[in-house]
């Protein structure tokens, strides 16, 4: 008996390898995306250790003189830190546009395999049919000539 070869095997393969590519460009946007936040995040906390210490120096200044150079420096570091997290935050929202269409692509890609899929699972349901089908067909023609022989014998 014939084993079940599906016609289309080759495009379903494709298919799958087209997907498989299309997670990967999805994986990398949502790497990208990750990196960008947490960058956002230690600018945060940068920003937020550079003010408390800033308000530290020119809180320490009450008893005696303010040092200038210090609070310079701490606000220029600040001023950086947010500079940098705003490049990121415009960086975070050209992701989202590439992730948003790299997730469009990939539900394109997927429903492409699935279309495939569903003809391998309709192919593969006809086939089975056909083999109970020739199975039945079989089992009625081996009773037909048990009944045959035995009412052979009988006369």
């Amino acid at each position: 008996m014939r084993r079940f070869r599906f016609k289309l095997q080759p495009v379903l393969e494709q298919r799958e390898r087209t997907e498989r590519g299309k997670q990967l460009v999805v994986a990398e946007q949502e790497r990208a995306k990750t990196g960008l936040e947490n960058r956002i995040r230690r600018c945060q906390m940068m920003m937020d250790d550079e003010k408390r210490t800033l308000r530290d120096a020119l809180g320490a200044g009450t008893g005696g003189g303010v040092d200038l150079q210090s609070v310079k420096l701490q606000a220029s570091a600040t001023l950086g830190h947010h500079l940098d997290a705003h490049r990121a935050v415009l960086e975070l929202a050209g992701v989202y546009t590439k992730l948003g269409e790299a997730r469009a692509e990939l539900a394109k890609a997927s429903a492409a395999k699935k279309a495939v899929e569903l003809l391998k699972d309709r192919a593969l349901q006809a086939y089975k049919d056909e083999v109970k089908a020739r199975e039945a067909r079989e089992m009625d023609e081996l009773a037909v000539m048990r009944h045959a022989r035995t009412q052979g014998a009988l006369l």
